[in-house]
């Protein structure tokens, strides 16, 4: 009834879980560093991570950069400042949108995929079984995906960049009239080597998140089907608000003194 009461319980259950889940990224950290390995499970993960996500997030890359060079050129049109449609799509594509989109959208294919085997995994005695056969669950399981994930999000990001601003130089040269040339010297006059870095650091962060907290819900998931599909949804949406929330540090990080 004590309205502190609960409030405290609630900050202790917090403080729980994200010990819980920094020990579990740090137990995850210590195995990547140590034998043995499994190169051909990493390579799967890789596939999966990367080449089976190409088309989702490049098509959603795509339709970001048409509908981003859209509106900016309406909302600069009021100003009698179209000529700046290019610089805000070259830059929001390579600082924010490539690594935000890519890993929203890795976070929901894979981040779920991941939290949903290993789930089952636990709930079906397997990791219990992989211990039983002198299998560490961390090296066979977990160091596998966050590898590929770490290794293989900067490469989506780069794919998205690329596709993102394809799409704004479609509409803006074939709908909105804009000189091909003239487009395409300012898009590269204002990039920075900074502004394509930063994003890439940012998938990499994001990569190591969306794996590592897939991970660990499915790890520590239980109860049945009904715990697995609350591990997932669990994986989903933590990982989609801390993307989001490191998205901010990392610009505040690059950009602040900028």
């Amino acid at each position: 009834m004590n309205p502190l009461a609960a409030i405290g319980r609630i900050f202790l259950g917090f403080l729980s879980g994200a010990g819980h889940i920094a020990l579990f990224a740090a137990t995850a950290v210590s195995h990547c560093v140590r034998p043995p390995f499994y190169p051909s499970l990493v390579m799967r993960q890789m596939m999966d991570i990367g080449y089976f996500s190409l088309p989702v997030v490049g098509l959603t890359a795509l339709f970001t950069g048409m509908v981003l060079a859209l509106q900016s050129y309406t909302g600069f049109a009021r100003f009698q400042a179209e000529g700046a449609v290019a610089t805000v799509v070259v830059l929001s594509m390579t600082r924010e949108l490539g690594p935000v989109i890519a890993g929203l959208m890795v976070a929901g294919r894979i981040g779920a995929s991941m939290a949903a085997e290993i789930g089952t995994m636990r709930v079906t005695e397997q990791i219990d079984a992989l211990v039983t056969l002198s299998t560490n669950p961390f090296k066979y399981l977990v160091v596998p995906r966050i590898v590929a994930a770490v290794a293989m999000l900067p490469l989506l990001v780069l794919v998205a960049d690329i596709i993102g601003v394809l799409g704004g130089y479609l509409v803006a040269v074939y709908k909105l009239n804009f000189n091909m040339s003239a487009y395409l010297k300012q898009t590269v006059d204002y990039l920075q080597v900074m502004d394509v870095v930063s994003g890439l650091v940012k998938a990499s962060v994001f990569g190591f998140l969306i794996a590592m907290l897939g991970c660990f819900h499915g790890y520590n998931s239980g109860g049945g089907a009904q715990g697995v599909g609350r591990a997932t949804t669990n994986s989903v949406v933590s990982s989609s608000i801390m993307i989001l929330v490191l998205d901010y540090m990392l610009t505040e990080l690059f950009f602040s003194t900028r």
